[in-house]
């Protein structure tokens, strides 16, 4: 990894050239097809397909799946992100019966949920979150559940509804190492966020985060993150590389070599997390089933 660096737009021009080993496998499999046929006959939305996510094939394969709520527009303007921001529309009450009659229809055996941040929303979404889990658990009882949670500006009572239900795993993502946040997170706080996965901790909730690497961060940077991460006992970590999703969000820096991505996960592991998915193509829900036990 290079020396540190703050990701800028001016030096968009110059482009890392992508590397050969960076290559993103078509989805195949006959459990991928029977959930492809399903999806498109009863039109169903998954943060899956709509991020083009590379692992889609291997996670329904696999009977996982993530749907994002709280609608498509958010309220924050991160540098990494390719959801829309702007004005979001009113939360719709029967979104959370919608996604469970998907996770039922799809027969998900692990739905992994995340939102849009609606820091316009006074309870900053946690309503929606808590009766989404509820409704999931009514249709499918057997079904397990990740929460990709914002950080609900720090708002700990909205915050207390997400440890009220009590889903099986909680994740909060850093995103990148504590230097880098105001450039690449913007609205969002370093701190702010350890404080949310000590809370949930805390709680006794099993806790994940994720950190995108090539933006600029050193490599010691890195293992100082985990450091972070493991002083609030965080116990699943999933490091991938980030990628440009357009010209005009925060260019990548540098494409980390699939060695360090190892390196990385071993010295996670050294250092306490139960899990380290660390690899070019890891997104925050990678192999999120295998993360239950």
């Amino acid at each position: 990894m290079t020396t540190p660096s703050t990701p800028t737009p001016e030096n968009a021009l110059q482009r890392v050239p992508k590397p050969k080993w960076l290559r993103v496998k078509l989805p195949t499999g006959q459990a991928y097809k029977e959930v492809r046929d399903i999806v498109s006959e009863h039109k169903l939305h998954t943060i899956c397909e709509s991020g083009h996510c590379p692992n889609m094939g291997e996670c329904w394969g696999a009977g996982t799946a993530t749907f994002m709520i709280l609608g498509n527009i958010c309220t924050r303007s991160c540098g990494f992100c390719n959801v829309a921001t702007g004005r979001p529309l009113e939360a719709d009450p029967f979104e959370p019966g919608r996604v469970a009659n998907s996770v039922k229809l799809m027969s998900v055996k692990h739905a992994v949920i995340t939102s849009v941040d609606r820091d316009d929303l006074l309870d900053g979404g946690s309503e929606i979150w808590a009766q989404t889990v509820r409704a999931i658990r009514h249709q499918s009882p057997g079904t397990t559940l990740e929460t990709l949670i914002p950080d609900f500006a720090g708002k700990w009572e909205n915050l207390a509804r997400i440890i009220q239900e009590a889903p099986e795993i909680v994740s909060h993502n850093l995103e990148t190492v504590r230097r880098l946040t105001k450039e690449v997170r913007i609205q969002a706080k370093y701190d702010r966020s350890i404080e949310v996965l000590r809370r949930l901790r805390q709680a006794g909730i099993k806790t994940k985060s994720g950190v995108m690497l090539g933006l600029g961060e050193s490599f010691e940077e890195v293992v100082e993150t985990m450091d972070d991460l493991r002083s609030v006992d965080c116990q699943i970590l999933t490091l991938g590389q980030y990628l440009q999703p357009t010209p005009k969000h925060l260019p990548v820096v540098e494409f980390i070599h699939p060695d360090t991505f190892a390196e990385l996960k071993e010295i996670g592991l050294s250092k306490g997390f139960r899990y380290v998915e660390s690899g070019p193509l890891v997104r925050s829900s990678y192999h999120a089933e295998k993360h239950l036990v």
